[in-house]
């Protein structure tokens, strides 16, 4: 799948990264929004529900990625979620892949690598969005007695 019309959200507090990694993923087609801590992310994502995977680091002031995850699988459970640090901890890992992040990456990640996992995310994103369509298809087919 192409990551194209991707609509992604970068949440960490390091301001270079953020702004190099956006040029860079827009020049891919990507809409790119950004958020420089979890509460700020979290804010953004209400703010455009349109988004479709958040690449979220684990270490930042304030609320830390972990229970930044927490809050958007509960309240955006479609949203995919890469987990991007550099200080990784096996803990963290499996933390974030509990609570259903779908990939952890360690910084700095290849531009390639982080790409092919976006489009991974996308299409798991894209094929759980069709299951809930066709299922409310059915639904409201058997509501009308067709």
């Amino acid at each position: 799948m192409d990551i194209v019309d991707t609509r992604l959200l970068i949440v960490d507090d390091e301001e270079g990264f953020v702004s190099a990694l956006s040029r860079r993923l827009s020049a891919r087609g990507i809409d790119v929004y950004s958020a420089s801590n979890g509460e700020e992310g979290l804010t953004r994502l209400s703010d455009h529900p349109e988004i479709d995977i958040v690449l979220l680091d684990v270490k930042m002031p304030g609320i830390d990625g972990i229970e930044t995850l927490r809050q958007i699988k509960r309240t955006h459970p479609l949203v995919e979620v890469i987990m991007l640090t550099g200080h990784a901890t096996v803990e963290s890992a499996i933390d974030g892949m509990k609570l259903g992040a779908f990939d952890y990456l360690m910084k700095p990640c290849e531009l390639e690598e982080l790409a092919s996992k976006l489009a991974q995310a996308k299409a798991k994103k894209t094929a759980h969005q069709a299951k809930i369509l066709e299922a409310t298809g059915k639904e409201l087919r058997k509501q009308r007695g067709a």
